[in-house]
């Protein structure tokens, strides 16, 4: 007599445009699954993150994307490689994230009835301003969403617009504290500094205008001449390729006039907020920035534009303040008031930054609402 064969685990494809972005940002729900006894394979262009990937115990399937492109030919080449990798893997969940994964893979998943999951982490730009590719966009995501079992958001600004668009109903829509944040690896660093140190804003992300970056130089700008000893100081990489990239030689010419500090990028981005007073983001518009959740847990006082996203995470006047959007003179204002608050009403400001990020931000809330999900 032979032993009964071990049930088959279950599959769960996990897809984004990068591997970067699962390595970073799907952590935690990789690891859930993995510990619930799902087999999981990540789908993603394969961009030096595989590793990390693998080391977490899932599989790694590679996928041809042309992540910030508008080209039909390349998004059509892209939805047949989702059809025959997932023909192939039959897998029993296909979760998406960022917009070509959540149009064109779960299109695919939904020829071969497979449950399908999203999480909207932002809109982009295609998607927010009038014209063909917003159309467009739109009727595609009406497509791909119409059989999801469950579609998350970020921020419950974004869930309302797909609600009032009919791209998803009220019992698909849920709304997830952004990608959560480990508040182990964040932990709570002293506002103490050498008297003699120069006071510090930080922006973190990537060099885009629509991240608010000419307004932060603006804001420099205008706060110079009386602050002279302060630091604006710019963390993030380049994005070239991005229609609101901030071109390098701008950056530079920013620096030569001593308006920003720029610091290059990082894959550690604590030590700059451990060194930073006061965390800034004059986003035009977010998900549910992971620069502002990492800061909060770091209890560091924050700055943002009064924008979806941005105002899920602060509460003006308690854990930071919110400034207009795409106004210079507004958040040169915000920063002057941070400026000219004592330390202790800094201090007070960064530990409210902390506690509402252990009450709301958790990675762990994240991955069991995908377990809830998926059950």
């Amino acid at each position: 007599m032979t032993a009964d064969a071990p049930p088959a685990r279950r599959l769960a494809v996990i897809s984004a445009n990068s591997a970067w972005n699962i390595a970073n940002f799907r952590k935690p729900i990789v690891e859930a699954l993995l510990t619930s006894g799902w087999r999981v394979v990540a789908l993603a262009p394969a961009d030096g993150y595989e590793a990390q990937i693998l080391a977490l115990g899932a599989e790694f399937v590679p996928i041809a994307m042309d992540a910030g492109g508008t080209s039909v030919r390349k998004d059509g080449r892209l939805f047949f490689e989702y059809v025959t990798i997932l023909h192939r893997l039959r897998p029993q969940a296909f979760l998406g994230f960022t917009a070509k994964p959540n149009i064109y893979g779960s299109l695919a998943a939904r020829l071969l009835g497979t449950q399908i999951v999203n999480n909207i982490s932002g809109l982009g730009t295609a998607f927010m301003r009038p014209g063909p590719l917003n159309w467009l966009v739109t009727a595609l995501y009406r497509l791909a969403l119409h059989k999801s079992s469950t579609v998350f958001f970020q921020n419950r600004h974004d869930r309302d617009l797909f609600l009032r668009r009919g791209l998803v109903t009220s019992s698909q829509a849920r709304l997830l504290p952004g990608s959560g944040v480990d508040l182990d690896h964040f932990k709570p660093e002293p506002l103490d500094k050498p008297p003699n140190a120069p006071f510090r804003f930080l922006f973190v992300g990537r060099l885009l205008r629509d991240k608010g970056l000419v307004e932060y130089a603006e804001a420099a700008r205008i706060l110079r001449s009386n602050w002279p000893d302060v630091e604006f100081a710019v963390l993030g990489s380049a994005a070239s390729r991005n229609p609101t990239a901030v071109p390098i030689a701008e950056i530079e010419r920013w620096q030569r006039e001593e308006l920003v500090n720029w610091l290059g990028e990082t894959k550690d981005v604590r030590p700059y907020l451990a060194a930073a007073d006061c965390v800034v983001l004059p986003s035009y518009r977010e998900g549910l920035p992971r620069s502002l959740l990492e800061a909060a847990a770091m209890a560091r006082p924050l700055i943002a534009s009064d924008v979806p996203g941005c105002s899920d995470v602060i509460d003006h006047a308690s854990n930071g303040l919110l400034c207009e959007v795409q106004s210079a003179p507004s958040l040169a204002a915000a920063m002057e008031a941070m400026l000219r608050m004592s330390p202790d009403e800094r201090r007070r400001m960064g530990t409210r930054a902390r506690d509402k990020a252990e009450r709301q931000f958790d990675q762990s809330l994240v991955a069991q609402a995908y377990l809830e999900a998926l059950e």
